[in-house]
């Protein structure tokens, strides 16, 4: 492709070509595609493997099992009673966690409490050494299974 620069006629002028070339531009373009194409599984490689799908199963409640509670106020039940005393608190867990076999302590955080004193809680549980601690939560509608 060439072009003339040199002074001519106003013949040669209207013959001037002002298109834009997008000759070079499709060809990057396709190079680009390429190596996207190329790159995108290399970049993904991960392990095969299956994801479980999220349900929500109902807890059997057992005799020995033990609820813990806290409200938004921060205050922590013990079952339905109240405890007033942390020292108190811990030494029941203390007492709790020498069982043979432990209870399972199930925490129950209200929504609007403060993360702080559920936090307090899991980490006098885990101080005391309770080894089974889980979390009570309403079920969202349609992901309960039940299990026969």
């Amino acid at each position: 492709m060439s072009m003339s620069v040199g002074g001519g006629s106003e013949a040669d002028e209207a013959s001037f070509n002002a298109e834009i070339n997008t000759t070079p531009l499709v060809d990057i373009m396709l190079v680009l595609l390429i190596i996207f194409l190329i790159t995108v599984p290399v970049i993904q490689k991960m392990a095969n493997v299956v994801i479980p799908k999220a349900v929500n199963i109902p807890t059997q409640t057992k005799p020995e099992n033990i609820t813990i509670s806290v409200d938004k106020a921060g205050q922590i039940y013990w079952n339905a009673g109240v405890i007033a005393d942390k020292q108190v608190f811990f030494q029941r867990i203390v007492a709790e966690a020498r069982k043979v076999p432990q209870p399972e302590f199930h925490i129950r955080g209200d929504r609007e409490a403060r993360w702080e004193g559920v936090g307090r809680v899991i980490f006098n549980l885990q101080r005391g050494g309770i080894v089974k601690v889980g979390f009570i939560t309403e079920p969202d509608k349609g992901s309960i299974r039940v299990t026969r």
